[in-house]
């Protein structure tokens, strides 16, 4: 009889691999000054851009709950409780995240 070495373990997957993380951090604006701006200046703008990239409509604007499903959708590891308080305390910033995740994983054809 051969001993359990390893413990089996559960790893949660994405359609591209393992979990992930996000590409960029909430506050690296700097990484893309173009999303940055239209974040700061035309937040509803990039919201609508960030649904249309998702397949969600516009009128509800960008959400917890869409934020929610992208980092679900992708592996990336939070909660609702946490992307409920990034969105109440930093909107604009947790937008731009969102837009430049979207983006780098197009480049990556991961999108």
């Amino acid at each position: 009889m051969n001993p359990v070495v390893n413990q089996p373990q559960f790893v949660a997957t994405t359609g591209y691999g393992t979990r992930s993380d996000w590409q960029t951090g909430v506050f690296d604006c700097f990484d893309d000054c173009g999303i940055c701006l239209c974040g700061i200046f035309c937040p509803l703008c990039l919201s609508c851009q960030i649904a249309a990239d998702m397949n969600e409509c516009c009128l509800c604007g960008a959400s917890v709950a869409m934020r929610t499903l992208y980092r679900t959708k992708y592996g990336i590891p939070g909660s609702i409780f946490s992307d409920f308080i990034w969105f109440g305390f930093c909107p604009n910033c947790t937008l731009c995240q969102l837009k430049r995740d979207i983006e780098k994983r197009k480049e990556m054809n991961a999108f």
